[in-house]
């Protein structure tokens, strides 16, 4: 049983107006009544409140300073680590806690792809960015400065360079994907261009905050 005065569920009943945030390396994103709001960190400060904050953050130096802040309540310290592995972002949790079944596909800095079996998670990996791999391929060679084609079909071996460059990040990542036969969601900042090439995927922006808001409904783990 966690250590701690009060059950989350009890949290949960006692603040129906809840607010959560996402703290990431550039951005608080809150989220309040279905209404979110992005907030640069260089633009934020940190003030001591009342209101009860519930947060993941991937930002080490914000996570310390967080620390001072009572009123800020980290969910990782509720999330049963059992499921997963010690080092994994508390981001791709989130994600696999919004999932009963299904491939989640964070395509942010990175791209992260998580497996989620009757409500488990089954593991999952990460792999560049849409923004990082064009800068490597452009450290291999300015000749390979190509924008990737979201058009692109699939199903034939590409014949020129751009088509070579998206098959070989994208159509490889759809292959792999689609071979888990799972229910595909996309969120991230690049998920709308990534739901070109997964047609029939699920584009949920709110994933995350899906994903806090179950672990806030689970109440005291075990």
């Amino acid at each position: 049983m966690l250590k701690s005065e009060r059950s989350v569920y009890e949290l949960w009943l006692e603040y129906t107006r809840l607010t959560l945030c996402d703290v990431g390396n550039t951005t608080f994103d809150f989220y309040r009544d279905d209404v979110k709001e992005k907030i640069f960190v260089a633009d934020y400060e940190l003030k001591k409140s009342d209101e009860k904050i519930f947060y993941i953050c991937v930002n080490e130096k914000i996570a310390n300073d967080l620390k001072n802040f009572p009123n800020w309540i980290d969910l990782k310290d509720f999330v049963d680590m059992k499921n997963y592995y010690e080092t994994m972002g508390i981001d791709r949790i989130m994600g696999c806690e919004a999932v009963q079944n299904g491939v989640i596909i964070d395509a942010g800095s990175a791209i992260t792809v998580d497996v989620v079996k009757n409500g488990k998670f089954s593991g999952g990996y990460i792999t560049l960015g849409l923004h990082r791999s064009h800068e490597a391929y452009l450290q291999i060679s300015p000749r390979l400065d190509y924008s990737y084609n979201f058009e692109i079909d699939l199903d034939k071996m590409p014949k020129n360079s751009q088509d070579a460059l998206t098959y070989g990040q994208l159509g490889l990542l759809y292959r792999d994907v689609m071979s888990y036969d799972l229910p595909v969601y996309l969120t991230g900042g690049d998920a709308s261009k990534l739901s070109s090439i997964f047609k029939d995927a699920i584009l949920d922006e709110e994933l995350l905050f899906k994903g806090m808001k179950n672990i806030l409904k689970k109440g005291d783990l075990c």
